[in-house]
Protein backbone atom coordinates (compact mmCIF):
# COMPACT_ATOMS: atom_id res chain seq x y z
CA UNK A 1 0.00 0.00 0.00
CA UNK A 2 2.67 2.60 0.82
CA UNK A 3 4.16 1.55 -2.26
CA UNK A 4 1.05 2.76 -4.29
CA UNK A 5 0.66 6.11 -2.42
CA UNK A 6 3.70 7.39 -3.07
CA UNK A 7 4.07 6.34 -6.87
CA UNK A 8 0.65 8.14 -7.27
CA UNK A 9 1.81 11.00 -5.53
CA UNK A 10 5.12 11.44 -6.62
CA UNK A 11 6.92 12.29 -3.60
CA UNK A 12 10.45 12.82 -3.08
CA UNK A 13 12.25 10.11 -1.34
CA UNK A 14 13.27 12.00 1.62
CA UNK A 15 9.67 12.03 2.24
CA UNK A 16 9.75 8.64 2.47
CA UNK A 17 12.19 8.11 4.78
CA UNK A 18 10.06 9.54 7.55
CA UNK A 19 7.45 6.98 7.30
CA UNK A 20 8.13 3.28 9.10
CA UNK A 21 6.87 0.31 7.54
CA UNK A 22 4.91 -0.48 10.45
CA UNK A 23 3.87 1.22 13.31
CA UNK A 24 6.07 -0.10 16.51
CA UNK A 25 5.98 0.69 20.19
CA UNK A 26 9.66 1.29 20.17
CA UNK A 27 9.56 4.54 18.28
CA UNK A 28 12.03 7.05 16.44
CA UNK A 29 12.26 10.24 15.94
CA UNK A 30 10.54 10.75 12.50
CA UNK A 31 8.50 13.67 12.34
CA UNK A 32 5.99 14.70 10.16
CA UNK A 33 4.30 18.10 10.73
CA UNK A 34 1.05 18.90 9.29
CA UNK A 35 0.37 22.33 9.17
CA UNK A 36 -3.26 23.58 9.07
CA UNK A 37 -5.55 26.81 9.29
CA UNK A 38 -9.19 26.27 10.34
CA UNK A 39 -11.51 28.58 8.95
CA UNK A 40 -14.72 28.65 10.97
CA UNK A 41 -17.89 28.69 9.13
CA UNK A 42 -19.98 29.24 11.90
CA UNK A 43 -20.51 30.41 15.30
CA UNK A 44 -18.68 28.40 17.24
CA UNK A 45 -18.03 28.53 21.17
CA UNK A 46 -14.28 28.06 22.15
CA UNK A 47 -14.54 27.59 26.33
CA UNK A 48 -13.71 25.40 28.94
CA UNK A 49 -16.85 24.19 30.70
CA UNK A 50 -16.47 25.99 33.83
CA UNK A 51 -17.01 29.29 32.41
CA UNK A 52 -19.24 30.60 29.60
CA UNK A 53 -16.11 33.30 28.12
CA UNK A 54 -14.08 32.50 25.32
CA UNK A 55 -11.01 30.98 25.76
CA UNK A 56 -8.49 34.10 24.83
CA UNK A 57 -4.81 34.50 25.57
CA UNK A 58 -2.30 37.83 25.17
CA UNK A 59 0.82 36.73 23.05
CA UNK A 60 2.90 39.20 20.69
CA UNK A 61 1.73 41.09 18.11
CA UNK A 62 4.46 40.76 15.53
CA UNK A 63 7.10 38.17 15.44
CA UNK A 64 9.63 40.22 16.69
CA UNK A 65 8.21 40.73 19.72
CA UNK A 66 6.66 43.72 19.72
CA UNK A 67 3.33 44.36 20.81
CA UNK A 68 0.58 42.77 22.35
CA UNK A 69 -2.71 41.37 21.78
CA UNK A 70 -5.35 39.15 23.24
CA UNK A 71 -5.75 35.97 20.67
CA UNK A 72 -8.72 33.38 20.90
CA UNK A 73 -7.23 30.08 22.20
CA UNK A 74 -8.46 26.83 20.41
CA UNK A 75 -7.24 24.39 23.13
CA UNK A 76 -4.89 21.46 21.97
CA UNK A 77 -7.57 19.23 24.09
CA UNK A 78 -10.17 20.61 22.08
CA UNK A 79 -8.85 19.80 18.72
CA UNK A 80 -7.82 16.27 19.33
CA UNK A 81 -10.82 15.50 21.16
CA UNK A 82 -12.79 15.92 18.07
CA UNK A 83 -10.45 14.37 15.65
CA UNK A 84 -9.84 11.53 17.59
CA UNK A 85 -13.73 11.07 18.09
CA UNK A 86 -13.83 11.16 13.95
CA UNK A 87 -11.22 8.83 13.04
CA UNK A 88 -13.03 6.14 16.09
CA UNK A 89 -16.83 7.26 14.10
CA UNK A 90 -15.09 7.02 10.44
CA UNK A 91 -13.20 2.98 11.61
CA UNK A 92 -16.87 2.06 12.42
CA UNK A 93 -18.46 3.44 9.41
CA UNK A 94 -15.70 1.82 6.82
CA UNK A 95 -15.09 -1.50 9.21
CA UNK A 96 -16.65 -4.33 6.70
CA UNK A 97 -16.04 -6.88 9.54
CA UNK A 98 -17.55 -7.23 13.71
CA UNK A 99 -15.47 -5.49 15.96
CA UNK A 100 -14.34 -4.72 19.31
CA UNK A 101 -16.28 -2.25 20.66
CA UNK A 102 -14.12 1.23 21.03
CA UNK A 103 -15.14 4.42 22.56
CA UNK A 104 -13.86 7.08 24.99
CA UNK A 105 -13.30 7.10 27.81
CA UNK A 106 -13.92 3.72 29.89
CA UNK A 107 -13.92 1.30 26.71
CA UNK A 108 -10.79 1.60 24.31
CA UNK A 109 -10.27 -1.80 23.00
CA UNK A 110 -6.04 -0.79 22.53
CA UNK A 111 -6.67 -3.25 19.00
CA UNK A 112 -7.65 -0.28 16.35
CA UNK A 113 -6.43 1.99 14.26
CA UNK A 114 -7.35 4.80 16.89
CA UNK A 115 -5.90 3.35 19.93
CA UNK A 116 -2.65 2.62 18.51
CA UNK A 117 -2.14 6.03 16.81
CA UNK A 118 -3.80 8.61 19.43
CA UNK A 119 -2.61 6.54 22.45
CA UNK A 120 -4.69 4.27 24.97
CA UNK A 121 -4.70 3.08 28.35
CA UNK A 122 -6.17 -0.30 29.56
CA UNK A 123 -9.02 1.17 32.08
CA UNK A 124 -10.51 -3.17 32.61
CA UNK A 125 -8.72 -3.37 36.36
CA UNK A 126 -8.20 -6.46 35.40
CA UNK A 127 -5.38 -8.70 37.43
CA UNK A 128 -3.29 -8.95 34.35
CA UNK A 129 -3.45 -5.51 33.10
CA UNK A 130 -1.94 -4.95 29.96
CA UNK A 131 0.57 -2.72 28.36
CA UNK A 132 -0.43 0.78 27.54
CA UNK A 133 -0.23 2.35 24.32
CA UNK A 134 1.85 5.76 24.07
CA UNK A 135 0.28 8.56 21.97
CA UNK A 136 2.03 9.39 18.63
CA UNK A 137 0.36 12.14 17.36
CA UNK A 138 0.73 15.69 18.89
CA UNK A 139 -1.65 19.05 19.14
CA UNK A 140 -0.52 21.90 20.39
CA UNK A 141 -2.63 25.28 21.28
CA UNK A 142 -4.07 27.12 17.90
CA UNK A 143 -4.32 30.89 17.89
CA UNK A 144 -6.48 33.06 15.83
CA UNK A 145 -4.73 35.21 13.46
CA UNK A 146 -6.35 38.20 14.39
CA UNK A 147 -7.54 39.95 17.88
CA UNK A 148 -10.76 39.01 19.88
CA UNK A 149 -12.21 42.63 19.72
CA UNK A 150 -13.69 43.78 17.77
CA UNK A 151 -12.74 41.44 15.00
CA UNK A 152 -13.63 38.00 16.74
CA UNK A 153 -16.04 38.43 19.44
CA UNK A 154 -19.68 37.55 19.45
CA UNK A 155 -21.84 37.64 22.06
CA UNK A 156 -25.47 36.11 21.44
CA UNK A 157 -28.56 36.17 23.66
CA UNK A 158 -30.77 32.91 23.51
CA UNK A 159 -34.46 32.69 24.39
CA UNK A 160 -36.86 30.26 25.71
CA UNK A 161 -39.97 29.76 23.64
CA UNK A 162 -43.00 28.13 25.40
CA UNK A 163 -44.38 24.92 23.40
CA UNK A 164 -48.03 26.06 23.71
CA UNK A 165 -47.86 29.35 23.10
CA UNK A 166 -44.83 30.05 21.44
CA UNK A 167 -44.21 33.09 22.64
CA UNK A 168 -40.49 33.64 24.02
CA UNK A 169 -40.63 34.68 27.80
CA UNK A 170 -36.99 36.30 29.22
CA UNK A 171 -33.97 36.22 28.22
CA UNK A 172 -32.15 32.50 29.05
CA UNK A 173 -29.01 33.71 28.61
CA UNK A 174 -25.64 35.13 26.61
CA UNK A 175 -23.37 33.09 24.25
CA UNK A 176 -19.94 34.33 23.34
CA UNK A 177 -18.62 32.73 20.51
CA UNK A 178 -15.81 32.79 17.44
CA UNK A 179 -17.64 34.90 14.26
CA UNK A 180 -17.37 32.95 10.95
CA UNK A 181 -14.51 33.54 9.24
CA UNK A 182 -12.24 33.71 11.50
CA UNK A 183 -8.82 31.89 11.13
CA UNK A 184 -6.55 29.89 13.59
CA UNK A 185 -2.97 28.46 13.02
CA UNK A 186 -2.71 24.70 14.00
CA UNK A 187 -0.10 21.85 13.81
CA UNK A 188 -0.51 18.60 14.39
CA UNK A 189 2.49 16.44 14.49
CA UNK A 190 3.00 12.80 13.83
CA UNK A 191 5.51 10.57 14.81
CA UNK A 192 7.13 7.26 13.68
CA UNK A 193 3.71 6.92 11.91
CA UNK A 194 2.97 4.75 8.67
CA UNK A 195 1.86 5.57 5.64
CA UNK A 196 -1.07 4.38 6.27
CA UNK A 197 -1.67 6.22 9.46
CA UNK A 198 -0.46 9.53 7.88
CA UNK A 199 -3.21 9.03 5.09
CA UNK A 200 -5.75 8.03 8.26
CA UNK A 201 -4.99 11.04 10.27
CA UNK A 202 -5.36 13.50 6.93
CA UNK A 203 -8.57 11.86 6.17
CA UNK A 204 -9.54 12.26 9.64
CA UNK A 205 -8.50 15.88 9.89
CA UNK A 206 -10.02 16.72 6.48
CA UNK A 207 -13.23 14.90 7.44
CA UNK A 208 -13.68 16.66 10.73
CA UNK A 209 -15.91 19.71 11.12
CA UNK A 210 -17.49 19.70 14.52
CA UNK A 211 -15.44 21.57 17.19
CA UNK A 212 -15.94 23.13 20.23
CA UNK A 213 -18.70 23.32 22.86
CA UNK A 214 -22.29 23.72 21.68
CA UNK A 215 -21.83 21.39 18.31
CA UNK A 216 -25.61 20.57 17.68
CA UNK A 217 -26.59 24.28 16.99
CA UNK A 218 -22.80 25.64 15.13
CA UNK A 219 -19.09 24.79 15.22
CA UNK A 220 -18.75 23.78 11.51
CA UNK A 221 -14.99 24.54 11.16
CA UNK A 222 -12.98 23.94 7.75
CA UNK A 223 -9.44 22.53 7.92
CA UNK A 224 -7.03 23.81 5.27
CA UNK A 225 -3.88 21.51 5.10
CA UNK A 226 -1.27 24.55 4.24
CA UNK A 227 1.88 22.71 4.27
CA UNK A 228 3.51 19.61 5.88
CA UNK A 229 7.10 19.39 6.93
CA UNK A 230 9.02 16.06 7.30
CA UNK A 231 12.21 16.03 9.51
CA UNK A 232 13.62 14.34 12.38
CA UNK A 233 12.27 17.40 14.83
CA UNK A 234 9.69 20.04 15.21
CA UNK A 235 10.88 22.83 13.46
CA UNK A 236 7.73 25.76 14.17
CA UNK A 237 5.34 26.28 16.81
CA UNK A 238 1.77 27.18 16.16
CA UNK A 239 1.74 30.32 17.68
CA UNK A 240 5.11 30.82 15.61
CA UNK A 241 3.31 30.27 12.21
CA UNK A 242 0.80 32.56 13.66
CA UNK A 243 2.99 35.59 13.97
CA UNK A 244 4.50 34.60 10.70
CA UNK A 245 1.49 34.50 8.87
CA UNK A 246 0.38 37.90 10.61
CA UNK A 247 -3.28 39.13 10.06
CA UNK A 248 -4.48 37.61 6.92
CA UNK A 249 -3.60 34.88 4.61
CA UNK A 250 -4.10 35.56 0.66
CA UNK A 251 -2.74 32.22 -0.55
CA UNK A 252 -2.24 29.79 2.34
CA UNK A 253 -0.12 27.47 0.82
CA UNK A 254 2.61 29.93 -0.68
CA UNK A 255 2.42 31.38 1.50
CA UNK A 256 2.92 29.14 4.50
CA UNK A 257 5.79 27.08 2.45
CA UNK A 258 7.46 30.60 2.34
CA UNK A 259 7.00 30.27 6.30
CA UNK A 260 8.11 26.73 6.63
CA UNK A 261 11.35 27.10 4.44
CA UNK A 262 12.51 29.80 7.02
CA UNK A 263 12.15 28.02 9.93
CA UNK A 264 13.73 25.07 8.07
CA UNK A 265 16.99 27.01 8.10
CA UNK A 266 16.40 27.11 12.09
CA UNK A 267 16.51 23.33 12.50
CA UNK A 268 19.10 21.29 14.47
CA UNK A 269 19.91 19.89 11.13
CA UNK A 270 18.46 21.62 8.09
CA UNK A 271 19.87 18.86 6.12
CA UNK A 272 17.54 16.67 7.57
CA UNK A 273 14.52 18.64 6.77
CA UNK A 274 12.23 18.83 3.59
CA UNK A 275 9.07 21.14 3.31
CA UNK A 276 6.31 20.04 0.46
CA UNK A 277 6.02 22.45 -2.47
CA UNK A 278 2.82 23.39 -3.47
CA UNK A 279 2.49 21.49 -6.36
CA UNK A 280 4.16 18.57 -3.84
CA UNK A 281 1.27 19.12 -1.57
CA UNK A 282 -1.44 18.97 -3.75
CA UNK A 283 -0.56 15.84 -5.01
CA UNK A 284 -0.16 14.16 -1.56
CA UNK A 285 -3.91 15.91 -0.64
CA UNK A 286 -5.54 14.38 -3.91
CA UNK A 287 -3.52 11.01 -3.24
CA UNK A 288 -4.96 10.39 0.50
CA UNK A 289 -8.47 12.20 -0.84
CA UNK A 290 -8.18 8.68 -3.76
CA UNK A 291 -7.38 6.42 -0.93
CA UNK A 292 -10.28 3.47 0.00
CA UNK A 293 -11.46 4.06 3.61
CA UNK A 294 -12.09 0.09 3.91
CA UNK A 295 -9.24 -0.87 2.49
CA UNK A 296 -7.30 1.25 4.48
CA UNK A 297 -9.07 -0.02 7.72
CA UNK A 298 -8.77 -3.27 6.84
CA UNK A 299 -5.27 -2.66 6.62
CA UNK A 300 -4.96 -0.98 9.70
CA UNK A 301 -6.79 -3.12 11.88
CA UNK A 302 -4.05 -6.03 10.89
CA UNK A 303 -1.01 -3.53 11.84
CA UNK A 304 -2.76 -2.80 14.99
CA UNK A 305 -2.53 -6.29 15.81
CA UNK A 306 0.81 -6.66 14.99
CA UNK A 307 1.85 -3.86 17.83
CA UNK A 308 -0.15 -5.57 20.38
CA UNK A 309 1.89 -8.87 19.44
CA UNK A 310 4.92 -7.05 19.69
CA UNK A 311 4.31 -5.16 22.97
CA UNK A 312 2.76 -8.29 24.32
CA UNK A 313 6.52 -9.57 22.90
CA UNK A 314 8.31 -6.83 25.19
CA UNK A 315 6.31 -7.82 28.20
CA UNK A 316 7.11 -11.12 27.98
CA UNK A 317 10.70 -10.73 27.80
CA UNK A 318 10.51 -8.73 30.87
CA UNK A 319 8.81 -10.81 32.62
CA UNK A 320 11.25 -13.33 31.51
CA UNK A 321 14.50 -11.25 32.95
CA UNK A 322 12.54 -10.12 36.45
CA UNK A 323 12.13 -13.87 36.74
CA UNK A 324 15.84 -14.98 36.27
CA UNK A 325 17.23 -12.07 38.45
CA UNK A 326 14.95 -12.78 41.27
CA UNK A 327 16.41 -16.16 41.03
CA UNK A 328 20.23 -15.22 40.68
CA UNK A 329 19.49 -13.32 43.81
CA UNK A 330 17.91 -16.11 45.63
CA UNK A 331 20.68 -17.71 45.16
CA UNK A 332 23.16 -15.04 46.54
Amino acid sequence: MAAELLKSAKLPENFARVLVEKPEPLAGRQTIQLVLVREVQDYTVLRTEETRELNTVWTPANADGTGDIERVAFLAGKQKAAESRELEALLRTWSTAPRKECYLKSSLCMECPRCVLFGATDVSGSAGKRSNIKHRIAYATAFSLLPVDPSLREVQTFNGVDGATQLTDQALGERESVRPGSLFASIVTLRAVSELELVLAIKTILSCTRYGAETRVGGIVRNHLVGVVVADEEIISPLELTLALGDGVPDPRATTAAVLEDFKKKASTPARVHVLTTEELGRLVEAVQNASGPDLVEHGYRAAQDFRKQQEHYRTKDKKKNKKEKGRNTDT
